[in-house]
């Protein structure tokens, strides 16, 4: 497809913001309204007269604690981010463009409630204040915040989770026929271990299995390191909400408050799908077949710019659409159009009012809006109720296909028949087995004997596959009894890699089948046996960890690529098939390269796994600019792929020896609902994204180690440890 090249030739960096005196004056009127109290760990406790003036405080303190994450995710949503980060993001952006679209949203919020547009206001009103009272920050392309923003951006989970199998390449098929290299090539993950760097785990244990006699619940979410901050939020309308609220997001995302609290996983339940078109050229006209007839295709002009240099440049693409949704790209010769909800008015009041629910009844009914699109929920509250839902927004099918690939999209045959009722998804509430977990796994295992039943449902509703950390979960919760806070951290601490239980037999009957005297069986003889005698949970002491991951590394090179999700996320398979079909040999030989490469890094293999494996803080937290001469800690911690559940994704940079950590556990919370709440929480890293800050570093050791900080949320708690107090602008 044909797309022209205009040169802008204009500078990067936008005007400066401003505002006039009757918005300033209006932000300090609400401003005034607004008490923000920093406590001993640098955790924000922002206090409004209403709902709207503690999102007015919230967003002016995620401006001050890292404005450039504000900005960069609604760069994501608008299709925007070549702009900073240059022509690599040109397709993404194009995508994005397609899909989230800005007049939809604008008619949105013109049909908003009135408390929600009081939000919206608020929300658009904190970021701008921040902005004028501190012109030494320097947008990156947003200027002024609008109160239409949100709203594209419903959900608090990671944009466009919802793309039904669209990759870059389908949309450079179709959108770049020049195949120009200048652009960039689509990157291919050869490493399965760095394929899925998100994830989470959520657990809830129910009275019969706890010591209190009171519902715990734990939230783990896995995602890009300081992709959300710890927050409290309280107003005098009875917002009282504590937990981590995603850059941009003027709510709180997984937490908790005194009545209930939820945790999300991603879902790979389909709720979005491909449409393969056929597409008819008619009079220089395009039209694509559907019941026998042809329908025009719709087309509108998109322009993506992107930073070149010190300039803006941009290209002009016609993109196309049918009554499915965009046509993002093309694969086999089939041009593919997604139906999708990755946006709307319906997702971005169920992510507020959670926050208030106060009892199971209230918390369901707002699940019953069915409209988040992205996420599992794990649930508990004080009335000692546990639950789970797979997915929320689920729309009906036809069962009898297979809706993991692109459906025939020439006949209504393939049409959506609506959505389904709350009841109808995969879910289980208060099981008699004591105890739910999703780890990004088939809900089929949820809970033990009390788990849903496969049988019972659309394979479309669950096509998750059972991965390593679910296996883990579900063998610790079903195992422990009276469990506490502190038992539930243990168990969302273990270090115990599963995938190894499927992974290392293979080998050592490799090795074993070896002739004693083959010098291949000689030289591996120190390795090989120190994996015999390890015992799968990785430590900061251990040689063993650090051989069997930098193995297992090495051997995830042989993964073919999945077909679809359910292939992606189906980690027990994706072990089983290596450990069957990699020849005996190629495993030993990967074996000694790892040896071999051990010794190129660190002048001999003999590498404890703290020793490579790192944890380092960098000035700017949104890159990867690690360096080993600069200050890190050994982390025991690895990766959830290999089934540890608290999970450090750590990989090796072109200017480095060590691994270094980007992604995994992030904001976490430990929480028992009774009379009066309970709750610990543990952050990477720190609150702060100012290096020297006390908050920058000083919850790195309890992320390392599982040693949680008691949390302020009680008043008396909050004035106790206060350390700073004010009004936002002060």
């Amino acid at each position: 497809m044909k797309y022209l090249l205009l040169f802008l030739l204009l500078p990067i960096a936008g005007s400066s913001q401003t505002f006039s005196s009757d918005e300033i004056s209006h932000f300090k009127k609400q401003a005034q309204k607004v008490t923000i109290t920093i406590d001993n760990w640098g955790i924000p406790h922002i206090h409004g007269h209403t709902d709207a003036d503690a999102v007015f405080g919230l967003m002016y303190t995620q401006c001050e604690q890292n404005f450039a994450r504000v900005e960069r995710n609604y760069l994501e949503v608008f299709g925007r981010l070549a702009e900073v980060d240059g022509e690599q993001q040109l397709f993404g952006d194009l995508q994005m463009q397609m899909i989230y679209d800005t007049v939809a949203a604008k008619t949105d919020y013109a049909r908003s409630p009135q408390w929600l547009k009081k939000l919206l206001q608020a929300f658009a009103d904190g970021v701008n204040y921040y902005l004028a009272l501190h012109p030494e920050t320097k947008p990156a392309v947003f200027q002024r915040f609008q109160p239409w923003f949100p709203l594209m951006y419903t959900d608090g989970s990671i944009s466009a989770t919802q793309m039904g199998g669209i990759n870059m390449r389908d949309t450079r098929n179709l959108y770049d026929s020049s195949g120009d290299k200048s652009l960039g090539d689509v990157p291919v993950y050869n490493d399965f271990s760095q394929l899925r760097l998100t994830g989470s785990n959520g657990f809830a244990v129910a009275p019969s299995k706890t010591a209190s006699k009171n519902s715990i619940l734990y939230i783990n979410p896995h995602v890009t390191f300081y992709f959300r901050t710890e927050a409290h939020m309280i107003s005098d309308e009875g917002l009282n909400v504590y937990g981590a609220a995603t850059w941009g997001n003027f709510f709180i995302y997984q937490g908790f408050n005194e009545h209930c609290g939820w945790m999300h996983t991603s879902s790979y339940a389909d709720v979005a799908d491909l449409y393969k078109e056929k597409i008819v050229r008619k009079n220089n006209a395009l039209f694509y077949e559907y019941n026998g007839q042809l329908k025009p295709v719709q087309s509108k002009s998109i322009t993506v710019q992107y930073k070149k240099g010190n300039n803006i440049e941009a290209k002009h693409f016609t993109a196309y659409f049918t009554h499915h949704g965009p046509v993002l790209g093309s694969r086999d010769n089939n041009w593919l159009s997604l139906k999708e909800r990755n946006r709307s008015l319906e997702a971005l009041e169920q992510s507020w009012l959670r926050t208030k629910a106060n009892s199971f009844s209230a918390f369901k009914k707002i699940m019953e809006l069915r409209s988040n699109n992205s996420n599992n929920t794990v649930y508990a509250d004080d009335q000692k109720n546990i639950a789970y839902w797979h997915g929320n927004f689920v729309p009906v099918r036809d069962p009898k296909l297979d809706w993991q690939l692109p459906v025939d999209g020439t006949t209504s045959a393939t049409e959506w028949k609506g959505v389904h009722k709350l009841d109808e998804i995969v879910h289980v509430i208060n099981p008699s087995s004591g105890w739910i977990q999703n780890c990004n796994s088939t809900p089929f295992t949820s809970s033990g004997t009390s788990s849903p039943k496969k049988q019972n449902y659309p394979a479309y509703m669950a096509p998750d596959g059972q991965n390593a950390r679910a296996i883990n979960a579900a063998r610790l919760l079903s195992e422990t009894n009276n469990i506490t806070l502190d038992k539930i951290i243990n168990i969302g601490y273990s270090h115990y890699l599963t995938a190894f239980d499927i992974l290392l037999p293979s080998l050592l009957t490799a090795y074993d089948n070896l002739p004693n005297q083959d010098t291949t069986k000689q030289g591996l003889n120190e390795a090989i046996s120190l994996l015999k005698h390890w015992d799968r949970n990785s430590s900061a002491s251990s040689v063993a960890t650090t051989l069997a991951i930098e193995w297992a590394t090495n051997l995830s090179s042989f993964v073919p690529a999945p077909a679809t999700d359910a292939d992606a996320t189906n980690a027990i398979a994706i072990f089983n098939w290596l450990a069957r079909e990699v020849p005996a040999d190629k495993k030993l030989e990967l074996l000694k390269k790892t040896l071999v490469d051990l010794e190129n890094r660190f002048g001999n293999w003999h590498v404890a796994w703290g020793d490579i494996n790192r944890f380092q803080r960098n000035e700017n937290s949104t890159n990867n600019n690690f360096d080993d001469a600069k200050w890190s800690l050994p982390v025991g911690l690895a990766s959830a792929t290999w089934g540890s559940l608290p999970s450090f994704n750590s990989r090796k940079f072109s200017n480095t020896n060590k691994r270094y950590g980007v992604s995994g556990n992030s904001f976490i919370a430990a929480i028992e609902f009774g009379n009066k709440l309970k709750a610990r929480t543990i952050m990477t890293g720190g609150e702060s994204f100012v290096p020297g800050s006390e908050h920058f570093t000083d919850q790195a050791e309890g992320f390392i180690q599982g040693m949680f900080k008691e949390i302020n949320f009680y008043q008396p708690d909050i004035l106790k440890n206060a350390v700073r107090t004010y009004h936002p602008g002060e």
